[in-house]
């Protein structure tokens, strides 16, 4: 399993807006330019997020995203999911859009139950992560962070 750059970029970004003040919007240009990601990959990666109903957005003069759902109940399995990120060991432990198994040697292959029970593992060890947890680990750090940010966008 690779988590592609639009993975990594969805999970900086849903944390970035996890550890902001979740009362107000966050514009998608602060983000961008806070955790160094093209505002044009970030508005790609936040449509697909908010399709999944994860965030939502406000518009005009103040606008921006704000987490749909408490960090408490967004995992990042959630997060890998609504960009389409594979999370998945090998293309035979995938399934398709009607939850049947892509491989078609299930019943001949005698290494497909460990290619599954992994897999399973990695999505369980994804779906136990919240963006509560992280902020949790690392909330020394997420507050320096944000209270040293001086990015601005007129």
């Amino acid at each position: 399993m690779r988590v592609t750059t639009k993975g990594r970029y969805a999970l900086r970004a849903m944390t970035n807006l996890a550890a902001s003040d979740s009362t107000q919007p966050k514009a998608i240009k602060v983000i961008a330019a806070e955790e160094n990601i093209s505002p044009e990959f970030l508005e790609q990666i936040f449509f697909k997020l908010k399709k999944a109903d994860i965030i939502s957005s406000v518009r005009g003069p103040g606008g921006g995203f704000l987490l749909h759902k408490s960090p408490a109940s967004i995992s990042v399995k959630m997060i890998f999911e609504a960009v389409d990120e594979g999370i998945d060991l090998t293309p035979c432990t995938s399934c398709t859009d009607d939850d049947e198994p892509m491989c078609t040697r299930i019943d001949t292959c005698l290494v497909y139950d460990v290619w599954r029970e992994a897999s399973e593992r990695i999505r369980n060890y994804f779906d136990g992560i919240t963006l509560q947890s992280i902020l949790d680990k690392t909330s020394a750090r997420a507050a320096s962070l944000l209270a040293d940010s001086e990015i601005t966008i007129n």
